[in-house]
């Protein structure tokens, strides 16, 4: 059975992408904010609620720019990545780390966040997915991210 994530490339004004630290059984590991899908939500409505839990940003979902399919001794999983700005009201403003609602305080995987540019994040060592230290800002600097692959067909069932 396939279950949904997303994850969400929040760009600022300084052309860097916003990044959080999670602890994962004894290793650290920097990432875009995002998880699970929940009952109910599509995966943009996933994307806003996870970066406003992770990161206390508002944001818009500008498009889908990558569909990652992962199949595996874990099961059968996809990745929806978007691109997103902050909305008007989160322009500017420094991210707060939050927390992760399914895991108690003394659980918590979340360890920092913050806006990085391409060099900042080229010198981390474990990042998630490695195309976001490449792959990301070439298709950035070329525009060929500006297209949103989204759709949501409603009434089916």
């Amino acid at each position: 059975m396939w279950t949904g994530g997303v994850r969400v490339i929040v760009t600022d004004d300084e052309n860097r992408i916003l990044m959080v630290k999670q602890k994962h059984q004894e290793r650290t590991l920097w990432t875009v904010p995002g998880g699970q899908i929940e009952e109910g939500e599509d995966s943009r409505m996933a994307g806003i609620r996870e970066v406003l839990e992770e990161t206390g940003l508002q944001i818009e979902i500008k498009g889908l720019i990558w569909h990652v399919e992962e199949v595996g001794d874990r099961g059968q999983r996809f990745v929806n990545f978007f691109l997103a700005k902050p909305e008007a009201s989160s322009r500017g403003a420094a991210p707060k780390l939050g927390t992760d609602p399914e895991f108690g305080p003394d659980e918590q995987v979340l360890d920092d966040v913050r806006f990085m540019s391409a060099e900042e994040l080229a010198a981390l060592e474990n990042v998630y997915p490695e195309r976001l230290k490449d792959e990301l800002w070439e298709k950035l600097a070329d525009g060929s991210l500006e297209y949103d692959a989204f759709r949501r067909r409603d009434g089916l069932f």
